[in-house]
């Protein structure tokens, strides 16, 4: 049997679709019926679709099914821009999801002579055609403006209905393989992703693939590439170090998808070597850039990839301007270490490590610039380029080391005032991604750290002891997928392996029991915040993958 999900929890969509269908409205807002949810030009919700009765809703990969006793609406995405929709029983209202319209916003409706009802949607700057197959039907509002309601109105005999997704025109729909064999097409193409994806044995792993695959994208306005959204909920863009996770969970079995993941967001990268915040369909921000985590994530994809890097001279281009990005333009004058310039930037937006002052120089920065030069020595071997990058590394370990270890722990500097600051958050031990090239008591120091940390649910952002620690706190408290890879693989490559496995077990079976959502509360594992979030599911393929599953009891004291 198809995995099941609630479309409350996970949008119902496919590979390549802009739109999908979802209760879920705007950030946190939830309406009583699903909606037609595009995600060009921000998220809005075009069009409601209403049974005329109340029904049960579930959903599978292929089919989202409306029910009331034996009566059943289903759809079906036929295509990534045609979403088809067959009643037997249940009568529906397809209406534009708003019901004001000035002359230039809202959604405006008319009857083409053709036979085809237009929803034409001012905030996507695309049209919904609904094209009636067959049954009884009327038209409300059609060319009406301001409060009126405008809707497709179906009537309980046995009906079907095309909804295309187009821009100005488009050929009258020609009626395709008929609704079973379309069912019968999406989830054989849905099945082959899974059995290229996800690790056997891992119990969630298809609702996994289902998040990553329905979230996906076609290339259009600012997405010049195949690309995982974060979410088709409100997160619905691709933040620059995001990606990195959804790349590696692609890699082993999707590898040209991979890469795309992987290049979408240096598509955007400046003259200066930075990467954008940031992109969607019709925005790319720059206010502020995220952590460098990508010479980490090159040197795993290097491994993941069949056949290796598609571009090895391409990569090295592209991160060497972004290390020299931080290098030349995030460091202070006399200074050897970067400086983060807001939380932001280092993707823990309200870390308590920013609490006081915004212009931090942190470990966790440190080390990943440490990690990225030592990726850049390995392709400039391959590719003769002299560049001392080995050397550069080792200095800026060194820095870190000298500057901002204690002795018993990673302290943080802020840059304005010079003070150096102690916190109980978890970004503080961020630089045991490091591994096996942090000295032995350094990384012993930074397992006690992750143990004291790491609850029944998996590595909490504040220790739950902090006056600061909020449940649903952000990166105050809960727990996070990338801090959760990135820790479980400095462990293991340490030799921290059995503290390395508790962490992997505990988070995936909270995935198992809460879903893959943006994050979660480190003492009750309840889901928080946007529930269908890629890189959360991309984490736990990455950790089933590893097949490091361990008992998950208390952590044990490693050497």
């Amino acid at each position: 049997m198809a995995t099941e999900f609630s479309v409350r929890e996970i949008p119902f969509s496919r590979s390549g679709a802009w739109f999908g269908l979802s209760p879920v409205v705007g950030l946190a807002r939830y309406a009583q019926d699903v909606h037609v949810v595009s995600h060009r030009n921000g998220m809005h919700a075009v069009l409601s679709l209403v049974p005329s009765r109340p029904t049960e809703i579930i959903a599978d990969p292929a089919v989202l099914t409306w029910r009331s006793g034996e009566s059943r609406i289903q759809a079906v995405f036929s295509s990534p821009t045609t979403l088809r929709l067959s009643g037997s029983g249940l009568g529906m209202r397809v209406a534009a999801a708003e019901r004001t319209l000035t002359p230039f916003t809202g959604t405006y409706f008319f009857a083409e002579p053709s036979g085809g009802a237009v929803f034409t949607s001012y905030e996507t700057g695309h049209r919904f055609r609904v094209t009636v197959l067959s049954g009884q039907s009327k038209h409300v509002g059609a060319e009406d403006l301001g409060t009126a309601d405008r809707a497709v109105v179906l009537g309980a005999e046995p009906w079907e209905l095309v909804i295309e997704e187009l821009t100005t025109a488009k050929e009258p729909f020609s009626g395709g393989t008929g609704f079973a064999g379309e069912v019968s097409a999406a989830r054989a193409e849905f099945g082959r992703f899974v059995d290229a994806v996800a690790p056997s044995g891992a119990s969630a792993a298809e609702l996994a693939c289902y998040v990553l695959w329905s979230a996906t994208v076609a290339p259009a306005g600012f997405v010049g590439r195949p690309a995982v959204l974060m979410s088709k909920h409100w997160m619905n863009k691709v933040w620059s170090w995001d990606h990195c996770f959804n790349a590696l969970a692609l890699a082993p079995g999707a590898p040209e998808l991979a890469w795309h993941q992987f290049q979408v967001v240096f598509d955007h990268q400046d003259a200066q070597g930075a990467l954008p915040d940031s992109i969607t369909h019709s925005e790319v921000l720059r206010n502020f850039v995220k952590p460098p985590i990508h010479g980490w994530t090159l040197s795993r994809l290097r491994s993941l990839l069949p056949g290796g890097l598609p571009d090895p001279e391409l990569a090295y281009r592209q991160l060497s301007a972004w290390t020299s990005f931080w290098l030349d333009h995030r460091r202070a004058p006399g200074r050897r270490l970067p400086y983060y310039e807001h939380g932001n930037d280092s993707g823990w937006d309200n870390s308590t490590v920013f609490r006081e002052e915004r212009l931090v120089e942190s470990a966790d920065l440190a080390a990943f610039m440490v990690l990225q030069m030592k990726e850049l020595a390995v392709l400039a071997a391959e590719l003769g380029d002299d560049i001392p990058w080995r050397e550069r590394a080792d200095e800026m370990l060194a820095a870190m080391l000298e500057e901002l270890w204690d002795g018993s722990r990673f302290v943080s500097r802020a840059v304005v005032s010079g003070e150096l600051r102690s916190t109980a958050s978890l970004l503080d031990l961020m630089p045991v991604v490091l591994g096996e090239h942090l000295p032995r008591e350094v990384f012993d120091r930074l397992c006690a750290g992750v143990a004291e940390h790491l609850t029944s649910i998996g590595p909490a952002t504040e220790l739950p002891s902090s006056a600061y620690y909020e449940a649903d706190g952000y990166w105050r408290g809960p727990v996070w997928a990338p801090a959760t890879v990135l820790i479980e693989d400095g462990l293991r490559r340490g030799g921290a392996v059995e503290l390395a496995d508790q962490v992997s077990a505990r988070f995936r079976a909270t995935c198992e029991k809460s879903g893959f959502a943006e994050n979660f509360d480190a003492l009750t594992g309840q889901g928080l915040r946007d529930r269908a979030y890629t890189w959360t599911a991309s984490a736990y393929l990455l950790l089933s993958g590893g097949d490091t599953a361990a008992a998950a009891g208390t952590p044990a004291p490693t050497s």
